[in-house]
This record gives C-alpha cells, structure tokens and sequence, in this order.
C-alpha cells in the first residue's frame, strides 16, 4: 500500500495537484486544483494508486455487490477499481443537471452499493449518486475516492476511504484572501463547463 508521502509524490509528478485561483464546481475558492484527470492519462501511475486504494477498500468493505460512480470524475477511477476488485461497475451521468442510470444500467434491490469517485470536496456528487441507491432500494455501505479532501466539510455520514486526504483551504466568494485575489480565478471543473 501506498504511503501519503508516495501518494502525494505522483499526484505532483502527474500534475494532477496544482497551484493557482481555483472556482470548484462547488462554487468554493482554493488555491489549489485537483485535476485527477492528469493522473488517470498516466496508466502506470495510476495503477499504482488504484491498487492501492483497492487494498484499503477490502479492508474496510467486505460485501461489495456493484460500484456506481459518477460521471464524468468518477468513471475512470471506478472501472479500475471494479477491474481490480472483479466487481460490476456502472456510472451515473447528468440529464438535464439530474444524475440518472442510463444505458440500461440499474441497482439491484438490496445489492450493496460502494460509490466510488476520483476526488471528494463537498461530497455533492457522491450525494446525488446514494439518491440513486436509496430510491432503488438498494443498501449504501459507503464511499471511496483517490482524494478525500472534504475535511469533514461534506453532508456524507457514511465512510468515506481514501487513497489520500488533502486539507487545502476553500474560500466563499467574500473571503478569498488578497493572495489569491491577485491571481486570475479559473473554472476547471466539469460541472462549470
């Protein structure tokens, strides 16, 4: 299993961790932008860190029926996952800004779901995805991402495992700090397209 300090290595060797005046599709401000896109275009790099967030989520989930994750972040991150675990991985995609199951993709009643995500931050995705799970009848043991960086800021109360945990601070519109207000504010996240 991977250490922080390796994780955080290739994050940064990716550049799927960078620097600059980030709006996140949380409508938040930070200074630095989780693009896990990069580390997903680096297969053995990103091998290297779904293996071994497969270890870490066999041991803390051990009756894992269907992975469901959300579209677009989330795809990638959770057919690895699936192909590592051997398990069925379906995604949620957006219809007219609603998450749906398209694709003939469905949610067994009383299947035991683990939605897994690339990044976590207010956790809103992951959120919209367990609707899709409750309204099927189907159980929710939990959640996974390759970074967990919701310091215990997200509405989730189910478990979250994580590859990694990055504490960067966020900023409403009416706080940002004068540092970052010097730098031109980018939208970089799919939800802002």
């Amino acid at each position: 299993m991977l250490s922080y300090k390796e994780s955080l290595k290739i994050l940064k060797e990716t550049n799927a961790l960078i620097e600059g005046h980030f709006i996140l599709s949380s409508g938040l401000h930070s200074p630095k932008y989780i693009q896990c896109a990069q580390l997903l275009s680096k297969p053995e790099k990103a091998k290297m860190i779904c293996e071994s967030l497969a270890e870490k989520i066999k041991k803390e989930f051990t009756n894992i029926d269907l992975i469901l994750s959300p579209a677009m972040g989330g795809i990638i991150i959770g057919y690895e996952i699936g192909r590592i675990l051997n398990l069925e991985t379906i995604f949620a995609e957006r219809v007219k800004g609603v998450f749906e199951l398209r694709r003939n993709f469905s949610l067994k009643k009383n299947s035991n779901i683990l939605i897994v995500e690339d990044v976590i931050t207010t956790g809103k995705s992951s959120i919209e995805c367990s609707k899709l799970v409750k309204k099927a009848d189907a159980n929710l043991i939990g959640f996974a991402c390759i970074i967990d960086r919701a310091n215990k800021k997200s509405e989730i109360k189910e478990k979250i495992v994580s590859q990694i945990q990055l504490n960067i601070p966020t900023f409403n519109e009416n706080d940002i700090p004068d540092d970052l207000k010097s730098i031109k504010a980018i939208k970089p996240g799919s939800r802002n397209l």
